[in-house]
């Protein structure tokens, strides 16, 4: 199988505002829109049962995700987990929110494989490096994203460009 990939950023925001933004599984477009597009959300809006439907930006045929939160335990912890490829691919993302000694918080966010297509596992070097740079920039524009709403309290209550809060 291939080995989980992990990221992390420190951010000033403590780790209530941190899972306050977080477990709206809608916002994480924001962060992700650079590799996951064209997304639908369903279920509760926060929370273990949010549901998320997005694609994969990638070339060739289209690669459907379905991603649904499966554990919430705030401020310390959100799990998701995603099927795509046709079913052959099944991921288990982790977000764990530690405090920092300056009050801040250190966001981890950990992807772990539990079923790749054989094609790959053949490259998982390349598949882990590609899933590293891209989780890394989501956590880069996660924290931009945290930086503005601090400067802008009312930015979190803007509706999104579908006109969903």
């Amino acid at each position: 199988m291939i080995r989980p990939v992990t990221c992390t950023i420190d951010v000033p925001q403590s780790r209530e505002r941190v899972f306050e933004h977080l477990e709206v599984l809608a916002d994480h477009e924001r962060f992700t829109d650079h590799f996951l597009v064209d997304w639908s959300v369903s279920g509760p809006r926060s929370g273990v049962g949010a549901k998320a439907r997005m694609r994969l930006k990638k070339p060739g045929p289209a690669d459907w995700l379905e991603m649904e939160v499966v554990a919430a335990e705030p401020p310390a912890r959100s799990v998701e987990e995603s099927v795509s490829a046709k079913g052959r691919r099944l991921t288990r993302g982790t977000y764990a929110l530690e405090p920092t000694a300056d009050g801040g918080t250190r966001v981890s966010f950990t992807l772990a494989w539990l079923r790749a297509p054989f094609g790959e596992r053949l490259i998982a070097p390349l598949t882990r490096a590609v899933t590293r740079r891209a989780n890394a920039r989501s956590l880069r524009r996660l924290a931009d994203e945290l930086a503005l709403a601090a400067l802008d309290p009312d930015r979190a209550e803007q509706p999104d460009k579908e006109g969903k809060r």
